[in-house]
Order: C-alpha cells, then sequence, then structure tokens
C-alpha cells in the first residue's frame, strides 16, 4: 500500500507539537506526528466502533427489545453521542492533542477525573482489544467449528502489534481501507434487506411483517407494557457498547493535519455515518428477523448469530452468510486494529499529565509511541484466558468494567465541556471565535450528561427486579471501580478542582 502523501502546515496550526529539531529520538524526546487527514480520522472512528458490538451484540438486543424496541434505543442512544461529538468536536479543534478528553478532564476540571476517567478508558480499549482476538476466532469458528481459536488469537494480535507499529500515515491509510470493506457491506445489507423485504426473497414479499408476529416489541423479565420498557431500556448499555469509538475523533486529533479545519469535518462525517450505518442495520434486520429466532438466543457465540447471517439464510441465498462471515472478519479485526491505536494514544495523553509514567509517551523517529502500544497490545494476551473455564470466567469478568465504561467517558466528555464553554466566559471568548462551534448549547451537553448518567445508575436495574449478586456487580463493577480511581487519586495526590482562573488553557491551542 502507498504510503499517504502528507502536506505542509503552518506552524500555528501545528502548536501542539513542537518541532523535532535538536532532540535525540533515543532517549525518546521525539514527538507525535500529525501525518493523518480528515478521511483518516473518520476511517478509525468508524474502524473502531463498528465491530462485534454491531455485528454479534445487535442480535441478543433484537431479541430482547424486538424490532422497534431495538430501533428505538439506537435512535436514542444515537441523539447522546450526537451531543457527545459536538461537545468533543468544540474543544479538539481549538486544543487538539493526543488523548484529548482525559486531558481535558485534567486541565478544565480536576487532575484526579483526569486520572480515573482515563485509566478505565484505557482499560476499556485495552480488553475490547482482547475481546475482537476471541471474536475473530468465534467467526472463523463458523466455517469449522474443530479450529481451536487460539491459533487466530495469537496470528492477530502478532499483525495488529506490528501494524500499529507502522508511522502513522501508514496506519491511517490501512485502517482506511480495512474500515471501508465494512462500510461497503452495511450499505450492501441495507440494499440487499430492501430486495427481500419487496420481495426477491425464497418468501416473497414481507413488509413488516416481523412488527405483527411475533411483535413489534419484546416482552423481557415481566409481561405486558411494564415487559416491553424493561426490554427497550435493557437494550440502551448494548447500544452505547456498540456506539462506543465514535469519541476516538478526539483521541487523534493530536496526529491530525490542519485539525482547525479537519477535526470538524471529521465530527460531522464520523457522526452521520456511525448513525445511519446502525440505524439502517438495525431497522432491515428486524425487518427481516423475528425477534424471536431461535439464534438469536442469548448466549450464541459465534457468527450464527448476527442479524445479517440470520437473514441471509432465511432469506433462501446459500452463499450470501459466507460473504457476510468473511467480511464480519473483518469488521473485528478492523476494530482491534483500532482498540490498539486508540489505547495507546490514551496512554500518551495520561502521561502528558503525569497521570501516566512518563516513558509512555516517547516516540520513536516516526512518531510511535512504542512503550504506550506495546502496553496496550501486550493486555490483548488476556484473551487466552478463553482457551479454558475457569480463565473464561476472569474475562468475563474483566469484559463487565468495559461495559458502561463507554457511558463514564462520555459523561467526563460532557463535563469537560461544560467546563470549557464557563472558561471561554471568563475569558471573554466568543464560542463563535472557534473553529468548530458546537450547536444547541448548553442545552445539548446537559442532554446528553444527564441521560447519560441516568443510564449508568439504571444499566443494572434488572438485578432489584430479581435479586442476584454476581449481576449487581456484573452491572456496576466499572462504575465502582471509577469512584475507586477517583477517591484514591485525590487522597494520595490531595488534588483540588481548578479554578477557573488558574486554568490553562493556552497550552496546545490552536491560534
Amino acid at each position: 500500500m502507498a504510503p499517504v502523501s502528507v502536506k505542509q502546515t503552518s506552524p500555528t496550526k501545528e502548536a501542539s507539537l513542537p518541532s523535532n529539531e535538536g532532540k535525540d529520538v533515543e532517549t525518546g524526546e521525539d514527538q507525535l506526528q500529525r501525518g493523518m487527514h480528515s478521511y483518516h480520522l473518520q476511517f478509525i472512528a468508524i474502524g473502531g466502533t463498528i465491530g462485534t458490538g454491531m455485528f454479534l451484540g445487535s442480535g441478543n438486543a433484537l431479541a430482547t427489545a424486538g424490532p422497534a424496541g431495538c430501533l428505538i434505543a439506537f435512535i436514542f442512544v444515537g441523539f447522546i453521542v450526537f451531543s457527545i461529538m459536538t461537545s468533543l468536536g468544540e474543544m479538539a479543534s481549538y486544543i487538539p492533542v493526543a488523548g484529548s478528553f482525559t486531558v481535558y478532564a485534567s486541565r478544565f476540571v480536576d487532575r484526579s477525573l483526569g486520572f480515573a476517567m482515563g485509566w478505565i478508558y484505557w482499560f476499556s480499549w485495552a480488553i475490547t482489544f482482547a475481546l475482537e482476538l476471541v471474536g475473530s476466532g468465534l467467526v472463523i469458528q463458523y466455517w469449522d467449528s474443530s479450529l481451536n481459536i487460539g491459533i487466530f488469537i495469537a496470528v492477530f494480535w502478532a499483525v495488529f502489534t506490528a501494524v500499529n507499529f507502522l508511522p502513522i500515515r501508514y496506519f491511517g491509510a490501512f485502517e482506511m481501507w480495512f474500515s471501508m470493506i465494512k462500510v461497503v457491506t452495511i450499505v450492501g445489507f441495507i440494499i440487499f434487506g430492501i430486495c427481500i423485504d419487496a420481495g426477491a426473497g425464497q418468501d416473497g414479499y414481507l413488509g413488516f411483517h416481523t412488527w405483527v408476529t411475533p411483535g413489534a416489541f419484546a416482552e423481557y423479565i415481566t409481561h405486558g407494557a411494564s415487559g416491553k420498557f424493561i426490554g427497550f431500556w435493557s437494550v440502551l448499555v448494548t447500544a452505547g457498547f456498540a456506539y462506543q469509538g465514535s469519541e476516538l475523533v478526539g483521541v487523534g486529533a493530536g496526529e491530525t493535519q490542519d485539525p482547525a479545519k479537519n477535526v470538524p469535518k471529521a465530527v460531522r462525517f464520523t457522526f452521520w455515518a456511525i448513525v445511519s450505518l446502525f440505524v439502517g442495520t438495525i431497522f432491515f434486520s428486524g425487518l427481516l428477523v423475528p425477534y424471536d429466532n431461535k439464534y438469536l438466543s442469548i448466549g450464541a457465540t459465534d457468527a450464527s448469530a448476527s442479524p445479517l447471517v440470520i437473514a441471509a439464510n432465511l432469506a433462501g441465498v446459500p452463499v450470501l452468510p459466507h460473504i457476510i462471515n468473511g467480511v464480519l472478519l473483518t469488521a473485528v479485526l478492523s476494530a482491534a486494529n483500532s482498540n490498539v491505536y486508540s489505547g495507546s494514544r490514551i496512554l500518551v495523553g495520561l502521561a502528558s499529565e503525569n497521570n501516566a509514567p512518563a516513558f509512555l509517551a516517547r516516540t520513536n523517529q516516526h512518531g510511535t509511541p512504542y512503550y504506550a502500544v506495546g502496553l496496550t497490545s501486550a493486555m490483548g494476551l488476556l484473551a487466552f484466558l478463553n482457551l479454558s473455564e475457569n480463565g473464561g470466567n476472569v474475562f468475563d469478568w474483566l469484559l463487565n468494567i468495559t461495559s458502561i465504561a463507554g457511558f463514564i467517558t462520555w459523561s467526563c466528555i460532557s463535563i469537560c465541556h461544560l467546563r470549557f464553554m464557563k472558561i471561554l466566559r471568563a475569558r471573554g471568548i466568543s464560542r463563535q471565535e472557534l473553529p468548530y462551534s458546537a450547536p444547541l448549547q448548553p442545552y445539548l451537553t446537559w442532554f446528553g450528561l444527564f441521560f447519560c448518567i441516568l443510564i449508568l445508575l439504571t444499566n443494572g436495574f434488572t438485578v432489584f427486579i430479581r435479586w442476584s449478586t454476581s449481576g449487581f456487580f456484573a452491572a456496576y463493577v466499572s462504575l465502582i471501580l471509577f469512584v475507586v480511581l477517583f477517591v484514591g487519586h485525590k487522597v494520595v495526590y490531595r488534588t483540588k478542582p481548578h479554578k477557573i482562573a488558574d486554568v490553562d488553557f493556552d497550552r496546545d491551542r490552536v491560534n
């Protein structure tokens, strides 16, 4: 693959990345390099978002809430994502720095908030990398269930570790083409869904028959309207996990050329692309696959549980499930690739604010933070825990920590943006002067913050209906860990919230 050309940008746009002249590369004094364009940023976010959560998790969501309940849940969380991305876009285009929101939390609000938020977010992506490696093996087992997934965990771990050590311009190009495969596939599935629903399949015209039989809403735990609402609310966490990764447009801002121009462009495109692809897939999956289909049942662990594969089988197109499964494999691998990238850049952001060891920010002559990449990649080896029953139980508990980490991060981004706007007002800076001005402020940010916190507090409400101690900790262990990190850091370092007048608002700023 040919490298992507890098055009020179003005010094004022590169304020957050000093020149490499006079620096000793061997001592780690080099810096991240702005080698990405807007489209690289967009596809890294798309690559990190569209993975197992969409292709496999959407099946469980459809079975839990039904086609209408699932669709409403994904649209609703899409509005929350819009709030988060516009808030992040406004900050990242003005202060484009590696690690973005973890840095903003430390600088604008409280160093302890940046510490807790950054480490739990990093852990989330590092464990998700291991999850995607396991997912790759499960997808391949669709063709031959006798194959050991350990083989594929080892191979793909080595491949993506190597890819993430490449210069950022090569990595961005690699991820862009990888992500395009699944974008084209999802668009193809939507076209396929239109054709099958209109009567091209073996069952003739389908229309909205699945919304009638077995119904538009599934009942979960209890019966009647309350059961349908419980199903809908339960799927919000699934939708949040599926959308997690859309905020990566902010993580990569520190390596993007002309961030004042390219970050806002990436925010707009990424939001509409991700939400359109998700909503379109959920809508047509609900039209083609009844929510009581046995393959959607909770506990299915291979690609046969994907609504895309089930829809192709029900339509009587024998070869299509294999094609979809092949693309599903590229989707999972692309997400794994983005996981390592995002995790490593969060470590760089943590190190820059003294919330992680300084050596994690060291880069080589190509601008690759090799220690951060190595540590994040090493966490992927936890995927081998799935090869034993006891290890699998440990891995499941580690995954529980990632389940609502996205909502914790989104809540903190909203808090950072509210603080950001307050600092602007205090310094007499109009938001209209910014490279990108988020719409409907501050109401949209308050909307996102309110519902993120509400979902965080109620995500395990089903355990109170039917009490389960293990279920309680599975639902809230991520929130508990966040509080422990925040309080522990505050007690040890005796940090205090920053006063508005003391906030460092000039470092890394675009002029």
